[in-house]
């Protein structure tokens, strides 16, 4: 069995401009290609598990969101595929939904389709909902500190177990 990291994409890898459809919008955050290429060379499995509920919400498409992913992968320049699969959740928070974080189904189904172990997956996001899909598919946790959730909002979140970083790039420097 293999290890993996589930990373939530905005103000993850990259700045949240909330609905971001063009990829012209795209900017990684300071760190983000040194720590993806960490993990890489630690033998992490890289899987994009990202909501989009703009996508429901009629202001962008699918096909929008695919564009703004592989300009993200193109401006992180580490060989391609960098994600093993990515899942995108284009539901709006009152639409059905099964993949929208908190659900846990995309990490247990990649889990079980590359027979990842479980011990060895990390989702990395810097929402509650990325916290708690994680969480609900029993893997560990990083919680990362954005200016919408600080340090001080996670520990009095109290999530059990889950380690809090300043960015991914602290993040990715304690992966082993």
């Amino acid at each position: 069995m293999s290890k993996a990291l589930f990373i939530d994409r905005d103000d993850t890898l990259i700045i949240d401009k909330v609905y971001l459809s063009d990829p012209a919008g795209v900017e990684l955050l300071p760190g983000v290609i040194e720590g993806l290429r960490r993990a890489r060379e630690l033998g992490y499995q890289l899987f994009l598990f990202t909501n989009q509920s703009g996508i429901g919400r009629g202001y962008y498409t699918i096909e929008d969101a695919h564009r703004v992913n592989a300009r993200m992968e193109e401006m992180i320049g580490l060989p391609r595929p960098l994600f093993v699969e990515i899942g995108i959740a284009p539901e709006a928070p009152d639409q059905p939904s099964l993949y929208r974080k908190p659900s846990p189904r995309f990490i247990t189904e990649m889990i079980a389709k590359y027979k990842l172990d479980p011990a060895q997956c990390i989702m990395v996001g810097d929402r509650e909902s990325d916290i708690e899909a994680g969480l609900n598919a029993k893997i560990r946790c990083a919680a990362l500190c954005t200016a919408k959730v600080t340090a001080e909002k996670w520990r009095a979140l109290a999530y059990p177990g889950v380690a809090i970083y300043p960015s991914f790039a602290d993040f990715a420097e304690t992966l082993s």
